[in-house]
Parts: C-alpha cells; sequence; structure tokens
C-alpha cells in the first residue's frame, strides 16, 4: 500500500498539469491590421511584426493575430473580420491601419484620412468598449520610399495624424510607430532601408529583420501603457 503512494502522487501531479495546460491564459491580446502586421507563411521570405509579439510576454498572454493583407479599416469591418475578432472575447487589441486606406479613391478599400477613416476608428473603439475589451491604436509605419534628393516620401502621415486625433478625442492609448519608424528609415536612407525589405523593391513590406524591428517598436511604447498586458512582460 505504501509503495502505492509515489505512484499516486505521480498520477495527481500529471492530472493537475494537464488541468492547467487546459485553463485559458489570464488575458487575451488580439492584433488586426494588414500585410505589414500579420502572419506569413515560413517559406514566404515576408513576416509582418504582429508575428514576434507573442516573445514579449508569458503564458498568461494569448495573442491572437488577426490581421489580413490588403486590408483597410473598411474591408476589415465589411468582410466580417471584426466581428470574428470581438468572438475571440479580446481583453486588449492592437489595431493599425493606413496602408490599404490611402489607396487611390477608386479602390474598394480606400478611405479618406479626414473622414469615413476616422469613422471606422470610432467603430472599433466604440464596439471594443462594448465588450470591455481595451483597444490600443498603432500608427502606420512609413513606407521606406525616398525621393531623388534622398528625403523620404510620406503618404501616410495625414492617416497616422487621423489615429492620433481620434485617439486623443475617445481617450485611446496611441503607440506612433509611424514616428519611431520614420527616425529609423530616415536614418538607414535609401542605401539601407531594403535591408529591412522583403524583395528588392519593395519599400512596404518586412523580412524577418524589419519586421522585428516594427515589433521592437511597438513593445517599446506598449510596455508603457497601462492595461491588462503589464504583468506578463517578460522583456
Amino acid at each position: 500500500m505504501l509503495r502505492m503512494l509515489p505512484l499516486c502522487a505521480l498520477a495527481l501531479a500529471l492530472l493537475t498539469n494537464m488541468l492547467r495546460a487546459e485553463e485559458p491564459s489570464d488575458v487575451r491580446l488580439a492584433i488586426i491590421g494588414d500585410s505589414t502586421v500579420c502572419e506569413w507563411p515560413a517559406d514566404s521570405g515576408q513576416c509582418g511584426w504582429g508575428q514576434f509579439i507573442h516573445e514579449y510576454y508569458d503564458d498568461g498572454v494569448t495573442v491572437t493575430n488577426l490581421a489580413r493583407s490588403g486590408r483597410s479599416t473598411k474591408t476589415f469591418i465589411r468582410e466580417g473580420r471584426w466581428e470574428k475578432t470581438l468572438e475571440t472575447q479580446p481583453d486588449v487589441i492592437l489595431i493599425q491601419f493606413g496602408h490599404n486606406d490611402s489607396h487611390a479613391p477608386d479602390r474598394p478599400e480606400s478611405t479618406d484620412s479626414s473622414t469615413d477613416y476616422q469613422e471606422y476608428l470610432r467603430q472599433y473603439v466604440r464596439e471594443a468598449r462594448e465588450q470591455d475589451a481595451m483597444p490600443i491604436f498603432v500608427t502606420p509605419m512609413v513606407r521606406r520610399q525616398f525621393h531623388e534628393d534622398g528625403t523620404m516620401r510620406d503618404n501616410l502621415r495625414p492617416y497616422a495624424e487621423a489615429m492620433i486625433a481620434v485617439g486623443k478625442e475617445l481617450e485611446v492609448p496611441v503607440i506612433d510607430l509611424h514616428q519611431s519608424s520614420w527616425k529609423i528609415v530616415e536614418e538607414l536612407g535609401p542605401e539601407r532601408s531594403p535591408e529591412l525589405a522583403n524583395a528588392p523593391g519593395d519599400g512596404t513590406h518586412f523580412n524577418e529583420k524589419g519586421a522585428r524591428l516594427m515589433a521592437e517598436l511597438v513593445m517599446r511604447e506598449l510596455s508603457k501603457i497601462d492595461s491588462p498586458l503589464q504583468p506578463y512582460l517578460t522583456k
């Protein structure tokens, strides 16, 4: 009988570990956005910064990256992707859009930074808060595009500024990735900024090095924001 006690203790320990593994994590983080954010296959040569956010948290945080290539504030909602995001019952939602919103007005994903782009952002905030989720805006990082004199082009600034304005209006924390990425890309210049690209001539998308750098810039600010994620930071 006595010999069976260690076996019972071992079985109890195994059962406890199994039950813990099945328990939901303490905090659910959802990430939404476009191709600069989303998950990419390992053999694609392309990465989004959302792929690396989980590395900054312990097992208390579950990260669900629902970003999709080509989506804007408008099409992410119209395709039902925002509804599916809310169905994951997130506690915190990182929201980055702007690249596809800035496309030509005749494109279905296009929005105007001064009108409907802001209205869609307000919808994200309103509906997130209706189910007690905390929205956090991430302004779109710069495109790595330059004028002939080496100065940077900046067609995304109106969207970054609009997001900052809506964030201030609705008291939503804003991670200004546009500004932080501007400083880095400007320093790299047209000669070295291709080091971050997934393919020659692509001034928008990222290889792993570039996506990890964007994730680091996001986390520098996210780690300072008072949110349910704070206790689970590991670096």
